[in-house]
């Protein structure tokens, strides 16, 4: 089985709504970090403070054909090419992966056969 990372970058409000909706296109545990974004134009506020904007990284590890139907869930459920929302949603292949739950990769399998 050849697997993918899906990182999406989302707002911090956003992000439980995105698990849910990763998880119900058939991802599985996810791995949540935190940061700011800051765009290419600084936002000011009062006092010269920059205002940053706090966003959430998430990692999904999963099948590479199950990653792309999570990715368009995510994509479509945040309107990601609309150039107005903040967000982001990329892959990387993975040639090795140590570690998986082999629940996970139970459910996984059940997944793609159904898929099929």
């Amino acid at each position: 089985m050849k697997f993918t990372a899906l990182v999406t970058v989302i707002p911090d409000k956003d992000e439980e709504e995105a698990i849910k909706i990763a998880k119900e296109a058939g991802a599985g545990s996810v791995t949540i970090m935190h940061g700011k974004n800051i765009g290419l134009e600084e936002k000011k506020v009062f006092f010269g403070l920059t205002l940053e904007e706090n966003v959430s990284v998430l990692l999904f590890i999963m099948p590479r054909r199950v990653s792309m139907k999570v990715m368009k869930a995510i994509r479509e459920s945040f309107d990601l090419d609309n150039p107005e929302n903040s967000g982001l949603a990329f892959t990387i292949p993975l040639s090795h992966v140590a570690g998986l739950d082999t629940q996970e990769l139970h459910q996984f399998e059940h997944s793609i056969r159904h898929m099929l």
